[in-house]
């Protein structure tokens, strides 16, 4: 049986996928919600499946959601890509939806884009700023086309590869007995308390895979979501910290934490993250082809 599908079904299934209800698809859409419940009936009624489970008032992907997704995504890109296919500008087209972790979010990912910006006259981008594992989930899900972060991933569904470098540091409050050494052994870390960002975050997977294990004994004060805050509990003398140079330089510079000089090797990578399945639009592969060759 031959199935007729639109491009107006695919945008709502996906909308669906991305807003978890039919009123905030709806509202993504700038549809009823008569319309978006209609249209994904008729596309189930085609398919032959059911794409979502219904919890609630919610519906959640399932298994056969799942394997439209990625060609999904692709027929709605490549329709994109058709749209501007004859425009007489000749320059990259379409919406980039950047996923970036904290650090490169916040000290790294606005001069890249106005790098970009100024070499291809492309303007239109998005960036969500978030933790990694945030970003990675938002990733797989098609929410987002790249991602940029500071700790590598496992993910299955995801290819990455490295595009820069990150120097991490170990910071203290002035009035902290490490602020007067010149070099600090990691016995004297022993039995310190150490304020540290939330799970998922690169810092927090660099100081628990580069530092802890060289600590016997260690302690966490605080655990903050935000870096800003992070180096306000150091600099009250909460513990110590944990965090990318980029960041922390401003507040060394103005004296109000000190960085600890540490016998370890505190360089990280950044990485750039793609889903394995996903359709590359020539704008796509031009930002990917930008990042890999950009020196900050």
């Amino acid at each position: 049986m031959a199935v007729n599908l639109t491009l107006k079904q695919l945008k709502v299934f996906l909308a669906v996928t991305r807003h978890d209800t039919l009123t905030h698809a709806a509202d993504a859409l700038y549809l009823s919600k008569a319309a978006v419940s209609m249209t994904l009936s008729e596309l189930e009624k085609q398919l032959g499946h059911s794409l979502f489970d219904r919890v609630n008032n919610r519906l959640l992907i399932n298994q056969e959601g799942i394997k439209l997704l990625p060609m999904a995504d692709e027929l709605l890109e490549r329709a994109r890509d058709i749209e501007h296919l004859f425009d007489d500008t000749q320059g990259l087209s379409g919406e980039l939806r950047i996923g970036a972790s904290d650090t490169i979010g916040n000290q790294v990912a606005p001069f890249l884009l106005r790098s970009f910006r100024d070499a291809t006259g492309h303007e239109q981008q998005s960036l969500l700023i978030s933790n990694s594992a945030l970003i990675c989930e938002k990733l797989v899900d098609y929410e987002l086309d790249i991602a940029l972060i500071e700790g590598k991933t496992l993910h299955p569904a995801l290819n990455s590869t490295p595009f820069s470098r990150d120097e991490m540091c170990v910071i203290c409050s002035p009035s902290s007995p490490l602020a007067r050494h010149e070099r600090v052994a990691m016995d004297e870390l022993e039995h310190s308390r150490w304020v540290l960002r939330e799970a998922g975050s690169g810092s927090r997977e660099f100081f628990l895979r580069v530092i802890a294990p060289r600590l016997e004994r260690w302690q966490e004060s605080f655990e903050l979501n935000t870096t800003e805050a992070l180096i306000n509990s150091v600099a009250a003398d909460l513990g110590l910290g944990c965090l990318s140079r980029l960041s922390a330089q401003p507040a060394i510079n103005d004296g109000r934490v000190i960085e600890l000089p540490l016998p370890l090797d505190m360089t990280r990578r950044f990485w750039l993250l793609v889903h394995k399945e996903k359709y590359q639009s020539p704008l796509l592969k031009s930002f990917i082809a930008f990042c890999q060759q950009w020196k900050n």
